[in-house]
């Protein structure tokens, strides 16, 4: 039986140059020759494939298959730990352990979070650049040197093939070998008009094209011939390149098409775009030759026809069969600063248009709008225009065309119906929505699709002012609204709510102050407005602790059901904020607040989102800045508005039932100002009141 081998991994590892280099590592059995193998190999080896060892249930065997798919650091068949025993001092420890944080944080900024990758062991990880793909696999293999000297890692997806090393001390070094298959370049036929058998066109095809208004000058110019096929004459549309016959595509009169076999893809009528700075793209042979009669010679026309709908995604110009005479024909493409894609007007015509706007550039491409051809129909494409309105209108056609639409890219002109109903009044809130308060509305008022933040010190009224005025737009206007208050029991908030909307206590307590409590009617009847006003957004027993994400999604069903225009979460602290380890808190509030504003935005839903202060050291009783909330300035940054609430706390200052509602942003000028207003709170009914000889401006 062959001796086993006495070297580790981990021990080959340490004695070679990091990977990446062109050493490789040696496998050496004595019953064998050396076997090379790269530190790589041996990544793969440990994470997707098995390796050869000796058999030790059959000492016949020269060599077996052993798995090595496993998880921690066990050894694997014959490749042992080394016996070595190693001493550490606390010195050479705390060293170790100093390079492992290092080389910790240079994995981190490379975007591999390894703060679960044990030392001496491999890691199966999402790759940071290809995300594992579609299935999302983990392909990042990772392993970490138990001293902390070097870490290497490898993405064994085909299409990444991203690797790299690093060392504490040292800079990081990462490439990207992809594994592309080998490609062949295809051979095409040579073509000529007498292999063919090609012929002029008859009398009775010169007729048919000219029923279709195509005349025999246009025919002759673009070498169209025909061929008797199985005793039938058919159409013969010649493909050219410098005048070179290329390929061939037949047609009969019936509509039945097919081309010569093996032949390089082209456009029809390449010559014709030589050195042109504008391009007219059509769908077939016959639109072609009727761009022609409208004086458009610089015309080509596809080969294949259109696809019946638009792909995923482009592939790589190998792989793009269908489109490969475009790949073809990209010099003559390069050269124009304009194309006009005029496809046919049918569904297909438009996947067609919309593929090749992908592959040429959408910025140096324009589109046609096909006129009506009668009252119930519009033309269909290029010849139709020019059989049934004639020359001039299809030229009319390509001298109108239109920029071809980028998405995210607009004009005004696009949203002019938009910003003339604004103009005119037509949506009732151009100016704001009223709060319920005179003088808050002279600073603040509630604008459908804005984003506002209120904060304050705790126990300052920032949730029962939201309260009260949700429940003052719903008396005027009739919103309605979904809350995701986690602070507040269901019971609670219920309660709250039903008083400021009855005005009467729900209790006979102490806090009534003698008002008698709301009747059984009363009740009644608000459970009803509560049921049909307000939409709740809760954690279940079993969910975990819900991310922004997740409340927008729940809000956006609630908009999309029930019809709210309004959504508050309250407050920031009591979401789940895990991010990624290479986000800084800031990036991270700057991304929720993005997603909370597009939200808002995109369904007309106005936003309250509650921020506490962070922890105000020597505070002295004022109201907080909006700069003082704990996360990230962004929350002034990026929010339409910023509100502070504030309450009283000193007799001497004032009552102590007063609030102070600050308004320190507003972005919209037309809805409000900066500035304060002051409010009475009745503690009996939740109410606030104007207090008019308050109000100070800064």
């Amino acid at each position: 039986m062959p001796k086993p081998l006495l070297r580790s991994l981990q021990t080959l590892l340490y004695s070679n140059v990091p990977m990446g280099g062109s050493k490789a590592l040696f496998l050496k059995h004595p019953s064998g020759p050396a076997i090379p193998i790269s530190p790589y190999r041996l990544l793969h080896l440990r994470t997707h494939t098995r390796i050869l060892s000796p058999n030790p249930r059959n000492p016949s065997s020269k060599f077996a298959l052993c798995s090595t798919k496993q998880s921690g650091s066990r050894s694997h068949g014959p490749i042992t730990p080394s016996r070595r025993v190693y001493t550490e001092t606390l010195k050479e420890k705390a060293g170790c352990e100093e390079q492992l944080v290092m080389l910790r944080r240079k994995l981190e900024d490379e975007g591999i979070p390894c703060s679960h990758c044990k030392p001496g062991q491999y890691s199966s990880l999402l790759c940071p650049k290809c995300k594992g793909g579609s299935s999302m696999e983990r392909s990042l293999s990772v392993y970490i040197r138990e001293d902390g000297g070097l870490a290497l890692w490898k993405c064994f997806r085909g299409k990444c093939g991203w690797k790299g090393h690093a060392e504490p001390y040292g800079d990081v070094t990462t490439q990207f070998i992809r594994e592309r298959p080998s490609l062949k370049v295809k051979e095409h036929r040579i073509i000529n008009e007498e292999d063919l058998e090609l012929e002029p066109l008859c009398k009775e095809l010169i007729a048919y094209f000219g029923e279709r208004m195509i005349s025999e000058e246009t025919l002759r110019r673009n070498a169209v011939m025909q061929r008797r096929c199985d005793n039938k004459i058919v159409i013969a549309f010649t493909y050219r390149r410098d005048g070179t016959l290329v390929s061939c595509k037949y047609r009969e009169v019936s509509k039945k098409f097919w081309q010569e076999r093996n032949t390089e893809k082209i456009f029809y009528g390449l010559d014709d775009i030589r050195r042109t700075s504008d391009i007219i793209i059509v769908e077939g042979e016959i639109d072609k030759l009727s761009m022609e009669e409208a004086g458009f010679r610089n015309c080509v026309s596809v080969p294949d026809g259109a696809p019946a709908r638009v792909a995923n995604k482009v592939p790589d110009e190998e792989e793009d069969t269908k489109f490969q005479y475009l790949w073809n024909c990209r010099q003559y493409l390069d050269m124009a600063s304009r194309i006009i894609l005029a496809t046919d007007a049918d569904p297909p015509g438009q996947a067609l248009a919309e593929e090749l706007a992908r592959r040429i550039g959408k910025e140096r491409c324009w589109r046609v709008q096909w006129p009506q051809k009668n009252s119930a129909e519009v033309c269909k494409d290029a010849n139709e225009v020019l059989m049934y309105l004639g020359p001039d209108a299809l030229r009319r056609v390509i001298e109108n065309a239109e920029l071809y639409p980028i998405r995210g890219l607009f004009t005004f002109s696009h949203f002019f119906p938009e910003i003339d109903a604004y103009y005119n009044g037509c949506y009732g809130y151009e100016q704001g929505i009223s709060s319920g308060w005179n003088n808050v509305d002279k600073l603040y008022k509630v604008v459908p699709g804005e984003l506002t933040v209120v904060t304050g010190v705790p126990n300052s009224g920032k949730s029962e002012w939201i309260d009260a005025l949700m429940c003052n737009i719903n008396r005027t206007v009739g919103w309605k609204f979904v809350l995701c208050s986690m602070e507040n029991k269901v019971k609670e908030h219920a309660r709250k709510l039903l008083e400021k909307h009855i005005r009467k206590p729900f209790f006979n307590a102490r806090y009534a102050d003698s008002v008698e409590r709301m009747s059984v009617e009363e009740f009644e009847q608000g459970k009803e407005w509560l049921n049909d006003t307000f939409h709740l957004i809760r954690r279940c027993e079993d969910d975990c602790l819900p991310s922004v994400k997740w409340v927008l999604d729940l809000a956006k069903a609630a908009v999309r059901r029930y019809r709210v225009r309004g959504l508050v979460i309250d407050p920031y602290n009591e979401l789940d904020h895990q991010r990624p380890p290479n986000q800084t808190e800031t990036e991270y509030v700057s991304q929720i607040l993005t997603m909370i504003k597009r939200f808002a935005q995109h369904h007309g839903c106005h936003v309250w989102f509650v921020a506490h202060p962070k922890q105000l050291q020597n505070w002295g009783g004022t109201p907080p800045n909006m700069y003082d909330i704990s996360g990230s300035a962004h929350f002034i940054n990026k929010c339409d508005n910023g509100i502070v609430i504030h309450r009283n706390r000193d007799p001497k200052a004032g009552p102590l039932d007063t609030v102070q509602v600050c308004v320190r942003k507003v972005r919209n000028k037309v809805a409000g100002s900066i500035g304060d207003a002051f409010l009475a709170y009745n503690r009996v009914t939740g109410e606030y009141m104007e207090v008019e000889d308050h109000v100070s401006k800064k």
